[in-house]
């Protein structure tokens, strides 16, 4: 359980970061549910939470402004006196082919899935050290581990995560911080649902135990990562992707 723990996802206005919203407030922690652009959309998420007899808030803040972060972690850590979790979920895509791919695009992806997870973890990593405790679990990608055609910079950015990842476990471990990834793989979101029927056919092909993955999957390996019984495992890269990077 996460009876009195005050949790921070980035992203969570809807797909994979609304359900380890959901979930880490099911399992009893305080919910603060960040979001860029819709406010709408952090405010449904705010209210299941709610409706299920859970605490939640909304955020607004975009991960790829490192000044904003700051005033988040500063607002954060006011209001609340710590932070326990920290999950960076915020992601973007910009798909296309290294040829004709936009530096725009390619930068823009960097900036909110690798540089944004970087803004949060350097802001709040100060609140981290001081109550000699946390958890830090970025959300990475099967893409990041394989590579994709057509996703050059969301590939890379999520390759980075994982970098990111098993570097601040190795400066933050010695403080009880544990810093992990999950990695997750096809996973039934908005983007996918809008995807043709035979695309969805063959890349389900590609999967192993056969089925395209929930937003559920993904946000219970997140609550296994973010509760005491993964206080041993730190710096590691958890695939969630029905065997695709076997």
């Amino acid at each position: 359980m996460l009876t009195d723990k005050t949790a921070l996802v980035t992203g969570a206005s809807r797909g994979i970061g609304r359900a380890i919203a959901l979930k880490l407030a099911q399992l009893g922690a305080k919910v603060l549910v960040n979001y860029s652009g819709s406010a709408e959309k952090a405010q449904e998420t705010v209210e299941l939470i709610r409706a299920a007899g859970g605490t939640a808030e909304a955020l607004q803040c975009d991960v790829s402004d490192f000044q904003a972060c700051g005033e988040l972690a500063k607002k954060v850590i006011a209001e609340h006196g710590r932070l326990d979790i920290l999950v960076n979920n915020a992601g973007i895509t910009r798909d296309g082919l290294l040829m004709t791919m936009s530096e725009e695009d390619y930068d823009k992806v960097l900036d909110t899935n690798l540089k944004g997870a970087f803004n949060m973890i350097r802001h709040f990593s100060r609140a981290f050290l001081k109550q000699r405790s946390g958890r830090i679990i970025n959300i990475s990608s099967v893409s990041g581990v394989l590579g994709n055609a057509g996703q050059a910079n969301y590939s890379a950015s999520k390759a980075g995560l994982i970098g990111l990842t098993k570097s601040a476990a190795r400066e933050l471990a010695g403080r009880g911080i544990c810093v992990n990834a999950v990695a997750p793989g096809f996973i039934e979101t908005d983007m996918t649902a809008a995807m043709n029927e035979d695309i969805k056919k063959k890349a389900v092909e590609q999967i192993p135990v056969g089925r395209i993955g929930q937003p559920a999957d993904i946000a219970e390996a997140v609550a296994f990562l973010a509760g005491d019984g993964a206080g041993y495992i730190t710096g590691q890269v958890l695939c969630v992707d029905g065997g695709m990077a076997i």
